[in-house]
């Protein structure tokens, strides 16, 4: 990070990174939402906790030393940044990044951090300790997503400045990152009770629909917003974003109609989520053409890869490493095949003449990202285990986390005196009195 004292701010690029900021910060709600809408009634309030309590996790550890190791002046050879700006030191209302404030450009990336942490919850659904999550996402936080940050995006980081390869806006550390350390939990956990068993269908999809919504809102200042300016490439971001959207959608939905004869909202909601995923990485290095493409080879591919739980045996509940791990994979090869010159001032892929070395570059990078983040998360997860435990027992996933652990319930009907006989230990005073009445 360079902090020139004599330079000011632009003031229309500002502007769009603090609307650009809010945006992204608005999908970690959303995210809630589509998370809540796709687990069972008895785990919506818990899921919808695991997305909003990551806001402030992730906020305490990035103010206090996440930005400054991950963008901060590199000491580690490529790897990590150093602590010059724990706590925000030295960064105040004058100090600019580029041409926007500091402060701002730190808090539009802990954006980033924040719905990546919160992302992870989905593929553990239904049965971790909430106290184990307020564990782990700060020590994830810190010893998975900051590294990798500062290997894509940070000065000397060795992904980009070493290695080459392209990642315009988060395929490896938001998507892949995410998806591989899901993966990782979903076998320290073991799967839900009652998996491959039990039907466990989304309980409200207008909610999810809601949610895929607002994410797809937030995304366009996820994407263009990584311009850092108002200009041209964030235009073209911007539109590269709503273009694989819809071919992911479509994808999906061509996927179900063949396959099971009915296309679903489900699936157009989780088709647009897996098109978004793939251009993520992309946007700002393909053409149009290159995003429609993008998009819809997520959406055919996604729609297939959330099946393969249930042949290797896997839980991953809400489709977190279907979608985000493989679309992110696949948004960030497709780079090696599309890129143009146009987009990245230089680059270009196969399609366009660039040969192969792109592609093995972007190849390389997704591996290590991939196997880094699972081995890591592995660690952390069997360490929060064997120190506190991880899953919840096995009677507070039969009734639920709502009511088990935080002591309420999103819905009323079947609880407080309106089904089986609840133990009022777990119900707040105001509850016990409603059960009472």
């Amino acid at each position: 990070m360079t902090t020139l004292a004599a330079a000011h701010a632009d003031t229309g690029d500002t502007a769009w990174l603090l609307a650009a900021t809010a945006l992204v910060l608005l999908m970690t709600p959303g995210l809630a939402l589509f998370y809540g809408g796709m687990v069972r009634t008895k785990s919506v309030l818990n899921m919808l906790m695991m997305s909003f309590v990551s806001i402030a996790l992730v906020t305490v550890v990035w103010l206090a030393v996440g930005y400054s190791l991950a963008f901060g002046d590199d000491i580690g050879g490529g790897l990590i940044g150093g602590l010059k700006h724990a706590g925000m030191a030295g960064l105040g209302p004058g100090s600019v990044q580029g041409t926007v404030p500091t402060l701002l450009f730190a808090t539009f990336q802990l954006t980033f951090a924040i719905i990546t942490a919160a992302l992870i919850s989905g593929a553990i659904a239904d049965r971790v300790k909430f106290a184990a999550w307020l564990v782990f996402v700060p020590v994830w936080a810190l010893l998975v997503y900051v590294p990798v940050t500062h290997w894509v995006w940070g000065p000397g980081g060795w992904i980009a400045h070493r290695l080459g390869a392209l990642d315009f806006a988060g395929g490896l550390p938001v998507e892949i990152t995410s998806g591989a350390s899901g993966l990782a939990l979903c076998l320290v956990l073991g799967p839900r009770l009652g998996f491959k068993k039990d039907a466990m269908r989304p309980h409200n999809l207008p909610m999810v629909m809601l949610g895929a919504g607002l994410l797809w809102f937030g995304w366009f200042g996820f994407n263009a917003g990584s311009a850092l300016g108002a200009n041209g490439l964030a235009a073209a971001a911007f539109l590269n974003t709503l273009a694989a959207g819809c071919t992911g959608l479509l994808g999906w939905l061509f996927v179900e109609q063949k396959r099971d004869g009915h296309p679903t909202t489900l699936g157009a909601a989780s088709g647009a989520v897996a098109g978004l995923v793939a251009i993520t990485p992309s946007c700002g290095s393909v053409s149009l053409l290159g995003a429609l493409v993008v998009g819809l080879a997520a959406g055919v591919v996604c729609s297939y890869a959330v099946s393969w739980k249930f042949k290797l045996n896997y839980d991953d509940s809400l489709d977190v490493v279907g979608v985000h791990l493989v679309g992110g994979i696949i948004g960030t090869l497709l780079i090696g095949v599309f890129a143009e010159k146009a987009m990245t001032g230089g680059t270009e892929g196969l399609l366009y003449g660039g040969g192969l070395s792109q592609f093995g570059k972007q190849l390389v990078a997704v591996v290590v990202v991939a196997a880094y983040a699972f081995l890591v998360t592995y660690g952390i997860g069997k360490l929060i285990d064997k120190a506190m435990g991880l899953r919840a027992s096995e009677e507070q996933e039969h009734t639920g986390l709502d009511l088990t652990v935080h002591a309420e319930t999103a819905y009323d009907h079947g609880v407080l005196g309106h089904g089986a006989p609840v133990s009022s230990s777990i119900l707040s005073p105001a509850q016990k009195v409603q059960s009472q009445a």
